[in-house]
């Protein structure tokens, strides 16, 4: 049971979840545009969400506990290397233009963890509000524009439709971590619960999954994967509405940030039917 309870939080805290969840929208992305699957880089967006989000996590700590890291973070640590040589050879195989079309989103996500204000003393996640906004427009970015890009496809009313819808679920299913977090984070950092408070920021999330469903009946899709959505829609809900900053180890990091994965498993299931 040790070993298993091992396994699955290097599962979490090694960032492939959250990679899967990724990957899971990069999908839904190819089936409600029509755009082909690009197996070279659905990978490459999977590795480098490992990479990216590793690179955020622990390059801090890294830097400061170099020589007393834990065995576990080590681990991590190769593992992380391991998917950066990865996304490398990967980095070959897609077009030049998508590698540069997602220059900005890469340029974002280093940003964020490396200190470039104040003094090379604060990063964008240490900016007020600004970090929900910079990791829902790098998701949206990589689930949505740079397949739409890659596959040659215009930026047609669909797709900026699709792309603030993404990048609203991603802000409403980053609220739980915030909620989450509210007691730890520091003063200075104003996330959406500290600053209108728990409550607020619930009714704040509905508010913005009921203009997501209002998009998706706007979008030009069939009627199974509207209900499909709908079952997402009122998933994400019930997890927001549960969220509190007392919650269970997993609550957020695991069940949250599985719900794209559930949206992508259910699409699957409709379809194959």
């Amino acid at each position: 049971m040790k070993i298993l309870k091992t396994v699955f939080d290097f599962y979490i805290n090694a960032s492939i979840h959250v990679a899967i969840a990724v990957f899971c929208l990069v999908r839904i992305t190819e089936l409600y545009l029509n755009l082909p699957y690009d197996e070279n880089l659905n990978i490459f967006i999977f590795l480098g969400t490992i990479t990216g989000y590793n690179f955020v996590k622990y390059a801090g700590v890294a830097k400061l506990h170099h020589k007393s890291l834990t065995s576990g973070l080590q681990i991590i640590q190769v593992f992380s290397f391991i998917c950066f040589l990865a996304l490398c050879y990967y980095a070959f195989l897609i077009p030049i233009k998508t590698l540069l079309f997602g220059v900005p989103f890469i340029v974002l996500t280093v940003l964020y963890a490396v200190p470039f204000l104040s003094g090379f003393h604060k990063n964008l996640r240490e900016v007020s509000y600004l970090k929900i906004v910079v990791v829902a427009l790098v998701w949206a970015g990589f689930t949505v524009l740079i397949p739409v890009f890659n596959a040659s496809e215009t930026i047609s009313v669909n797709v900026i439709l699709l792309a603030i819808q993404r990048f609203l679920i991603v802000v409403v299913l980053i609220l739980p971590f915030d909620i989450r977090d509210v007691k730890y984070d520091a003063i200075s950092l104003q996330t959406i619960p500290k600053k209108i408070g728990v409550e607020k920021t619930k009714r704040l999330g509905l508010i913005l999954m009921i203009f997501c469903l209002v998009l998706e009946y706007l979008i030009v899709l069939q009627i199974d994967v509207k209900n499909v959505f709908m079952i997402f829609f009122f998933m994400v809900i019930i997890f927001l509405m549960r969220a509190k900053a007392n919650q269970s180890k997993y609550y957020s990091s695991f069940w949250v940030e599985a719900l794209p994965i559930f949206w992508w498993f259910i699409l699957l299931g409709i379809h194959n039917i």
